[in-house]
C-alpha cells in the first residue's frame, strides 16, 4: 500500500519494483488528489487507485486499509526512499510468527537521504516514545511496515497526519509480537512533503496526548521470538 501526493517522478519505478517481487499481489495507491500525472501512471501500470480528498498521511492509510483485501499488508512511500527489495526478508520474519514488522532506517540512512536535523528529530521522538510507553522502538517514524490484516481493528491508529506512523507501532509493540529490522533508506526524489519543525512538534504533542488519553498499556508485549 502506497500513499501518494504529486509523485509522478517516482511512483512508476516503485510499482515496477514491487511487481518484480510479487507479480500478482494487490498494489493499492491512495492518491490525495494529486495535480500531476500520478494517478495516470498508477492506472497505466495496473495498480489499484483510490482517491482520498482529505490531506494527511493517516487519512490516506485509513482509506487504503478500508479496501485492502489481502491477508498480509505491506506499506512503503511513493517517493522511492524505501526499496521493495526489503519486503521478502520482512515477510520471512512474519512467517516465523511475528505479528508486525517495521523497517528501521536510522542506522543505514546516508546524509543525502536524511539530514542531521531529521536524524536528531527522529532520535528525540524515539526517546519520548520509549519513555512514555516503555517500548523499544528504534524508528518510530518509519513508513515501511508489514503485518497481518487480522490485526487491523486493534492497531488501527486514530491519527490523521504523520503521527499515524508512530501510533501504529506503539499499538503493535504493546499488544503483539513486534519486530524491527534495519533497512536501506534512499534519497528522496521530487518535492519534499515533510515539514520538520511543524511535523516534529505535532508528533511530540500527539505522543503526550496519546499517553494520557488512549489507555494504551505502558509495557511491551513479551514475545517469545524477540
Amino acid at each position: 500500500m502506497i500513499p501518494a501526493l504529486n509523485e509522478e517522478k517516482t511512483i512508476g519505478n516503485v510499482i515496477r519494483k514491487i511487481r518484480e517481487i510479487d507479480k500478482d499481489g494487490e498494489i493499492i495507491v491512495v492518491d490525495s488528489s494529486s495535480k500531476d500525472r500520478t494517478a495516470e501512471i498508477v492506472l497505466s501500470l495496473g495498480a489499484k487507485l483510490v482517491n482520498e480528498d482529505r490531506l494527511g498521511y493517516g487519512n490516506a492509510y485509513k482509506k487504503g486499509f478500508s479496501i485492502a483485501s489481502g491477508n498480509i499488508i505491506a506499506t512503503l512511500d511513493a517517493d522511492g526512499t524505501y526499496s521493495p527489495d526489503e519486503i521478502p526478508k520482512m515477510l520471512e520474519l512474519l512467517n516465523k510468527g511475528y505479528d508486525f514488522i517495521s523497517g528501521e532506517r536510522l542506522s543505514k540512512a546516508s546524509n543525502e537521504a536524511m539530514s542531521l536535523q531529521h536524524l536528531i528529530g527522529n532520535r528525540i521522538l524515539n526517546l519520548v516514545t520509549k519513555i512514555l510507553f516503555m517500548v523499544d522502538i528504534k524508528d518510530s517514524q518509519s513508513g515501511m511496515w508489514l503485518f497481518r490484516r487480522e490485526l487491523m481493528q486493534s492497531i488501527l491508529p486514530r491519527g490523521e497526519g504523520m503521527e499515524f506512523s508512530e501510533e501504529i507501532k506503539i499499538r503493535a509493540a504493546t499488544g503483539y509480537c513486534y519486530k524491527e529490522i534495519s533497512i536501506n533508506y534512499d534519497r528522496r526524489m521530487g518535492e519534499k512533503k515533510l515539514r520538520p519543525w511543524k511535523d516534529g512538534t505535532s508528533n511530540l504533542l500527539f505522543l503526550l496526548k496519546l499517553r494520557l488519553k488512549s489507555g494504551i498499556r505502558t509495557k511491551r508485549f513479551r514475545c517469545s521470538r524477540s
